[in-house]
């Protein structure tokens, strides 16, 4: 019975994962999610049902439209093959508890604003107030411990970047800082605390990895969005682990 949660879970993930792929996409040039039909964005061709099998019909094409030929975005097989697989492994995790309803739903914003900040460099306001009026709603019911957590967490997701904005004059853009103030509401005041401090390594340690091999230029405008994703996911599932053996290993 377990294996087949697990299967229908990670099945849920790849059509999900898919349908995130078009709303990061269209949401930041407020186009329709459902019109037109998801089509080849060379030709313009209608793609047929075969096409649109999530990881499968990319590796049949070879990641090209059969059409023209064109290059086919390889982030939207890593997208569902991403948000199939933390889907999968959030149980494990989590339990099959309410948390898990918590659980998918931020697995859900991270990975739109993955598509939408690798894109455009730009974290949709629509997306942000859709998942923010959702976590507010969901942890009155689901509340953390203690239930004001939440709250402080979304305070001081707002205030900490808007804080290193101010004083860096620009360093932290507006999605960000918005995007940190819904994370808090799941994360609560430690994991938010957590999730922008992975969040800034990974950016400075894969910034760094990506000047040393030329694929990125000192100066050069990034977008931050994919860290924090890595960064709110690392606090979300391992952040308490984290914090417990930093306090056993280095205060106790």
């Amino acid at each position: 019975m377990e294996i087949l949660l697990y299967t229908y879970s990670f099945a849920l993930g790849l059509l999900l994962g898919s349908f995130y792929n078009v709303v990061g996409l269209r949401v930041p040039k407020n186009q329709s999610i459902i019109f037109p039909a998801s089509h080849c964005t060379g030709c313009q061709r209608k793609l047929t049902p075969l096409e649109l099998i999530p990881v499968l019909s990319y590796i049949f094409l070879r990641g090209k439209c059969k059409n023209c030929g064109g290059r086919v975005s390889p982030i939207y097989p890593f997208v569902e093959i991403t948000t199939a697989t933390l889907f999968t492994i959030s149980p494990l995790l989590v339990g099959w508890s309410k948390e898990l309803l918590i659980a998918w739903a931020l697995i859900s914003l991270l990975m739109i604003i993955f598509v939408s900040d690798m894109a455009y460099m730009l974290i949709p306001d629509k997306v942000l107030l859709y998942f923010g009026v959702f976590f507010v709603i969901t942890r009155l019911f689901i509340p953390l411990d203690p239930w004001w957590d939440a709250y402080l967490g979304a305070a001081i997701g707002f205030t900490l970047p808007l804080l290193i904005a101010i004083v860096s004059k620009g360093g932290m853009g507006g999605g960000d800082i918005k995007l940190f103030a819904v994370l808090g509401f799941v994360l609560g005041w430690q994991g938010i605390l957590l999730a922008f401090l992975f969040s800034s390594f990974y950016g400075a340690f894969l910034g760094l990895i990506g000047m040393i091999f030329g694929k990125v230029k000192r100066g050069q405008p990034m977008a931050f969005g994919p860290y924090i994703v890595l960064g709110a996911l690392t606090a979300y599932f391992f952040g308490e682990k984290i914090v417990n053996w930093y306090f056993t290993s280095f205060i106790a």
